[in-house]
């Protein structure tokens, strides 16, 4: 059994419990890669690591490991991290809460101990997540043009809204006069298209939702399409920029650029303890069913 631990931040509150785990993992006869940006925080908040220990710092390393388990320490921004080293290889993420909220790092980190027993005896639930792809006519994101959770465009250097011109299958939907647009898989429909007043999509429903961003005519709603769906996007405004993200990846483009949203050619496997599912997780996190008065 071999695990790739992933982090990037080791807060003081939560050393002790990162020791012990990496401590639980090696006593457990696991082989441990660690990614090579968390090495520095352990040794700096730790004083040293074991010499068994080996340590993973890119995709074509990842690749070559023979990695059993991915094991992330943080928030959902750290397993979209880790995705752009995962990528293809079909390794399940298991996410450990470190932070707040956390939809996709659904293991709550005092459960931390609750995972070595479990992807030993293999009691865990894995499920594929799709993801999409943004294709361009000019060149962006070119080492990850791919999000778990969305893409977004959206304004960027002036107050005034900006025009979205959206097609579905080469056949026009709709201008969006908006501050911008979210296209969000089921994985992102619990992110930031649902702050934008978006569904929330169950993760094997197929599908991709277009959000508007603050549009000015009030009768302009979320749409759920199929995700094999071709989204084709255009936007104009008084600006010369206007901000395209994928994930927590950005780039700056232009109206010169028309912007091709599809299913991406590989999913990812999100991977969680069997006592916990998406509807048990969305309860949780969004509180569902409590009032003060009970």
């Amino acid at each position: 059994m071999r695990v790739f631990l992933y982090s990037e931040i080791l807060k003081e509150e939560n050393v002790h419990l990162v020791k012990d785990f990496i401590s639980d993992l090696l006593s457990n006869k696991i082989d441990l890669c660690i990614y090579s940006v968390f090495k520095d925080q352990l040794i700096c908040k730790l004083g040293s690591l074991p010499d068994n220990v080996s340590f993973i710092s890119n995709k074509r390393e990842f690749s070559s490991s023979n990695i059993d388990y991915v094991i992330t320490l943080g928030g959902d921004g750290t397993i979209l991290k880790a995705i752009q080293i995962i990528e293809d290889q079909k390794v399940p993420i298991i996410g450990v809460n470190m932070g707040r909220l956390g939809f996709l790092s659904s293991v709550e980190k005092h459960k931390m101990p609750d995972i070595i027993p479990a992807i030993l005896n293999n009691n865990i639930q894995c499920e594929p997540r799709t993801l999409l792809r943004l294709n361009s006519n000019l060149p962006i994101f070119k080492e990850a043009p791919y999000a778990l959770n969305d893409f977004t465009l959206h304004k960027r250097d002036t107050s005034s809204m900006v025009t979205i011109h959206v097609y579905i299958n080469d056949k026009f939907l709709n201008s969006y006069w908006a501050d911008g647009i979210i296209v969000a898989t089921p994985t992102g429909s619990t992110g930031y298209s649902l702050s934008c007043g978006g569904p929330i999509v169950f993760p094997e429903s197929g599908n991709f939702v277009i959000t508007p961003i603050a549009p000015h005519n009030l009768n302009v709603r979320p749409l759920i399409i199929s995700d094999t769906s071709k989204l084709r996007i255009h936007i104009e405004g008084r600006s010369e920029n206007y901000m395209c993200t994928l994930d927590s990846k950005y780039e700056t483009i232009t109206s010169d650029h028309e912007i091709i949203i599809t299913k991406n050619n590989f999913d990812i496997v999100l991977a969680t303890l069997e006592d916990i599912d998406f509807m048990r997780t969305i309860r949780n996190k969004l509180m569902w069913g409590l009032d003060k008065r009970n």
